[in-house]
């Protein structure tokens, strides 16, 4: 079955040139030329992934990201944000909004298509669907649903991932480069960086229960999930 790949781009010959390029890889494109036009979208058949551009008439790219990450119907959502704003501080306001990627005007259909891809990989990581606890936090694979001293957790599908490689491998420590090789599926075209945004963003969530310090950094060697 095609996945679904909503563009929201108001340009028409940039949209059309995107439909065009992901009917040719194999999805199915759906098009939207404002975010309240997507929303309509949305509500009729939720999308596999989302390219959205970050400047829109009426509602931002960005607006509509958080917006979609406050939704529980759409927060597990991938988005790639598209852009031709190449500063980094950008790209991690992205990131830290929710966005899983971040591409920038112009790019070739073939970085595109790679970055669709991975995405499409990491979405359905290879892990056990076991529930996994430690120390008053619970993950459940299945339902999607993280809880902290029984407390729903809100958090996006990057930072579920996260959790789950890490819960599911306590105690050990990992690199930002294997980092986004088990999380993110080696996708090249992602930077390092990315891992420091979405740790972030992970401890950030984990303080609502007081969980922020399971998550530690081992200063020159990475990351790891420890109770110690």
């Amino acid at each position: 079955m095609k996945a679904n790949i909503l563009i929201v781009e108001d340009e028409g010959p940039i949209l059309e040139l995107l439909a065009l390029n992901i009917s040719q890889a194999g999805y199915n494109p759906l098009r939207a030329i404002s975010a309240e036009h997507a929303e309509k979208l949305i509500n009729e058949a939720l999308p596999d992934i989302i390219l959205l551009d970050w400047m829109l008439p009426g509602m931002s790219g960005i607006d509509f990201a958080k917006k979609l990450r406050s939704n529980a119907l759409t927060k597990t959502i991938p988005i790639i944000m598209l852009t031709a704003r190449s500063d980094e501080l950008d790209k991690v306001k992205g990131l830290e909004i929710g966005a899983d990627d971040y591409i920038t005007k112009p790019f070739s259909p073939r970085e595109l298509n790679a970055r669709i891809k991975a995405v499409l990989r990491r979405k359905a990581p290879e892990l056990t669907e076991d529930i996994l606890k430690i120390n008053g936090l619970e993950l459940n694979p299945v339902s999607h649903r993280v809880t902290g001293n029984n407390k729903p957790l809100e958090m996006g599908p990057t930072e579920f991932r996260l959790l789950h490689f890490f819960m599911s491998n306590p105690e050990r420590v990992y690199s930002r480069s294997q980092l986004l090789d088990k999380v993110w599926g080696s996708q090249i075209f992602i930077e390092d960086r990315t891992v420091d945004v979405h740790i972030r963003r992970l401890r950030n969530i984990l303080t609502q229960s007081q969980h922020e310090n399971l998550i530690q950094t081992v200063r020159g060697s990475g990351y790891r999930l420890s109770t110690k």
